[in-house]
């Protein structure tokens, strides 16, 4: 499994009903609300043989409210 972590930046006032929609698809393993630049940021793991990319878009980015994502691949954990 691919860990990716990615940030949403969510319209103004619609930052819970984007997280429920998240929760609801059971694709993230953690979400979080944050502050600063993005509203939300979720753990991701994505099965080897699948492309990051599509795997991310075909499961979460079609949510309405999202108004930018922000996707960390990571490497190595410690």
């Amino acid at each position: 499994m691919i860990c990716v972590f990615v940030q949403f930046r969510c319209t103004p006032g619609q930052t819970y009903k984007v997280a429920e929609a998240i929760y609801d698809r059971e694709v993230v393993s953690e979400l979080y609300s944050t502050s600063g630049e993005y509203d939300l940021i979720a753990k991701v793991y994505v099965p080897d043989e699948a492309d990051v990319g599509h795997y991310l878009s075909e499961r979460l980015f079609d949510i309405p409210g999202i108004v930018r994502t922000l996707t960390t691949m990571t490497f190595k954990a410690f």
